[in-house]
């Protein structure tokens, strides 16, 4: 998996739209390209950057072009997310229990001086 290619796709709201769109089921080329304000050789180079990453698989039938939304692209990222988020998650679980530790040792180091004052009172 090329995960930069995936995200690149990803970060761009027509692309994901078209995905979207392929996510109901295969489509003709200029099905998906009917509802954008765009030409058709704007959409088409959209396409090739999701067939370039893997999101979007093209059949050939006569001059149709028909488009698919190709699953493993996702099941990949959405792997790499877990794993990421897991990563950061025992992170930061560490950094916040350390400042709790730390929070306590400056709250009894206080509770003590306050102490020790009342006592020389």
């Amino acid at each position: 998996m090329d995960l930069d290619d995936t995200l690149i796709a990803l970060a761009d709201d027509t692309r994901r739209t078209i995905l979207g769109r392929l996510a109901a089921g295969e489509a003709r080329v200029t099905e998906v390209a009917a509802p954008f304000g765009i030409s058709l050789n704007s959409v088409s180079k959209h396409i090739r950057l999701l067939e370039r990453a893997g999101l979007v698989r093209r059949r050939i039938a006569g001059r149709d072009h028909f488009l698919s939304l190709e699953p493993k692209p996702f099941d990949e990222l959405t792997q790499w997310m877990a794993k990421t988020r897991d990563f950061w998650s025992s992170r930061l679980n560490a950094l916040e229990a350390a400042l709790r530790a730390e929070d306590a040792i400056k709250a009894a180091a206080k509770s003590s001086k306050r102490t020790v004052k009342r006592k020389r009172k």
